[in-house]
């Protein structure tokens, strides 16, 4: 036991956690790890993508490539639904 707080001259105790001790079954916190892990990287990469979208030269290489998948698709489904 450990002295957490002084009230004059009497010492408050509170107890050290033991997991051992725990009466609750384990519970594995790594959901809830994953979760912190995934939000981090998304913070990460919504800051990338604003950043690249920020400079011109990325923003045109962007919709140019988007362009050209979108006609891409277009013509797959044109040669194979219609043709």
């Amino acid at each position: 036991m450990l002295c957490s707080d002084w009230e004059g001259d009497r010492c408050i105790v509170a107890e050290v956690y033991d997991p051992k001790k725990s009466t609750q079954p384990s519970q594995d916190w790594a959901g809830l790890r994953e979760l912190d892990e995934a939000l981090a990287e998304n913070r990460l990469t919504e800051y990338r993508i604003k950043k690249a979208w920020a400079d011109p030269i990325n923003r045109i290489v962007t919709i140019a490539v988007c362009l050209i998948l979108a006609v891409y698709v277009g013509y797959v489904m044109l040669a194979d639904f219609i043709l």
